[in-house]
């Protein structure tokens, strides 16, 4: 998803406090390195815990740690250039009253997209579905960078378009496109439901 470029909210800025922002990033650094960048959320009553210690505002803490959930959100965002061809693809999987498809890569000179689509029988009761809201996120392997750049639903059909960077290769034959379920981005832990992957092989 396309965002705005950041813009420094005030011209200040104490310089007594640049050692400890520098021990900010390296404890960030190491948080991540010990919990493999699946650090999960703390249970409340160590916000609460830490908020009375410390002297701060308990919702300030929640905000704070909610946000340090979020850096895969801030990758460089690769927009694709130079369109050079379609590749088709074709495959399509039914499972659980739901068919999922993707019809073709589209080439680009520094990336690939493609999209992904759903489609459903609206005279179905699918009420078991409608209130999880569910992200897929896309894997081709561990070389490539996969984002969900934009996406569209309407009554019984949804398509989203993913962003994969470096471009796949032409010859795409043996690939494997993975759709995983998750309630939400940038969530670690996939929704506990009989299928959690949609996979699609070109073949």
């Amino acid at each position: 998803m396309k965002r705005m470029p950041f813009e420094r909210p005030t011209q200040h800025y104490d310089e007594r406090i640049l050692h400890i922002d520098e021990q900010i990033c390296e404890l960030l650094k190491q948080r991540k390195e010990i919990s493999n960048n699946n650090p999960g959320y703390p249970p409340f009553e160590y916000i609460e815990k830490w908020s009375i210690s410390f002297g701060l505002y308990e919702d300030y803490l929640k905000e704070v740690f909610g946000a340090f959930r979020s850096e895969e959100f801030y990758k460089p965002v690769i927009e694709p250039q130079g369109f050079r061809k379609h590749i088709p693809i074709l495959k399509s999987l039914e499972y659980g009253g739901f068919f999922y498809s993707l019809i073709s890569v589209r080439q680009y000179s520094n990336a690939s997209v493609i999209t992904f689509n759903m489609d459903w029988d609206i005279t179905r009761d699918h009420s078991t579905h409608s209130n999880i809201p569910i992200y897929f996120e896309l894997y081709v392997g561990e070389e490539y960078d996969c984002r969900m750049d934009s996406g569209t639903s309407t009554s019984g059909h949804s398509s989203h378009n993913y962003v994969i960077s470096p471009p796949l290769p032409d010859d795409i034959s043996g690939m494997e496109f993975i759709f995983r379920k998750f309630k939400e981005p940038f969530e670690n832990n996939l929704i506990g439901t009989e299928i959690n992957e949609i996979i699609l092989r070109a073949d």
